[in-house]
């Protein structure tokens, strides 16, 4: 059987800083709080939490702790959360990856100046929650669909600026723009001074990378194997692209997914993972698909 991990999977840079930074403060400082799940990854914080850090899920138990390090997870959160948890005077640390802090500061710049704020993702993801949060309620929306769109009433808006969550799928962020634009929205440089629409393309580079990875190993192999947390929105779209290639795909957290799996029938097996998928058990599935198949 050959054996082919995707050219990119697993921990992206900002995932790998998050993990990092509370894995030193752990060792460093106690007690240790994050702010939600560091990441999508159950195995990831269960360690965690073996070592003393433990998850707040709300402002609420936030304030309910008298001393200690509060980390904010790397999907980021609101102005008025992380504002909250800095008047309640824990020391707090922002691991909130670097790219997500950027579609934070380009929300709050056009919703300042009066744009219409598009975010194209998923609404019930942290990353987004978090990122709505930066800009003015009345004028942002959240979209993930061709019907979501269908939807708007964009009449009112002269000004639109639309921003992506960073694990979207590319070729459907494509497509949702095209749509908008075909509603009537411009370059301000081609038809009405008093109409524009910018938009920033803010899906991580390694999320697309390890889609477009993920895409042309699934075309070839007999069967595909995608690791992550079941939380993990960025994996999930891994499975999704990976499914339309290959119709032997399965998504799986660890090795021990597949104890009752026989893959014996495969000649040629590929394997990608989310950006929440630590080394370790990227190598642990590797090395039990090798030896047990």
């Amino acid at each position: 059987m050959k054996v082919e991990l995707a050219k990119m999977a697993g921990f992206c840079f900002g995932v790998n800083r998050a993990v990092d930074t509370v894995y030193q403060e752990a060792v460093e400082h106690s007690p240790v709080y994050t702010y939600g799940p560091i990441i999508h990854n159950e195995e990831v914080i269960a360690d965690l939490k073996r070592k003393g850090v433990q998850v707040i899920h709300s402002l609420e138990e936030a304030k309910e702790q008298a001393e200690g390090t509060v980390i904010i997870r790397s999907h980021g959160v609101t102005k008025a959360e992380q504002e909250t948890l800095v008047a309640d005077g824990l020391r707090v640390i922002d691991a909130t990856c670097p790219f997500v802090k950027k579609i934070h500061r380009l929300v709050q710049e056009y919703s300042d100046k009066g744009y219409l704020v598009i975010i194209i993702g998923s609404v019930d993801h942290p990353e987004v929650q978090g990122i709505v949060g930066w800009s003015h309620a009345d004028r942002t929306v959240v979209i993930n669909c061709e019907s979501d769109v269908e939807k708007l009433d964009l009449n009112a808006w002269k000004k639109v600026c639309i921003v992506a969550q960073t694990t979207f799928n590319y070729n459907k962020f494509q497509e949702l723009v095209e749509i908008i634009q075909k509603k009537g929205y411009y370059s301000v440089s081609t038809v009405d001074k008093d109409s524009e629409i910018i938009v920033h393309n803010t899906i991580c580079s390694a999320t697309k990378e390890r889609q477009e990875a993920a895409k042309e190993l699934s075309a070839k192999v007999d069967a595909m194997l995608v690791i992550g947390g079941l939380s993990s929105s960025n994996t999930r779209k891994l499975y999704e692209i990976c499914s339309e290639n290959c119709r032997n795909t399965y998504f799986i957290q660890t090795k021990e997914d597949l104890e009752n799996s026989d893959f014996s029938r495969f000649d040629y097996v590929g394997i990608t993972a989310g950006a929440s998928t630590p080394n370790n058990i990227i190598e642990e599935v590797q090395k039990y698909v090798r030896n047990e198949f």
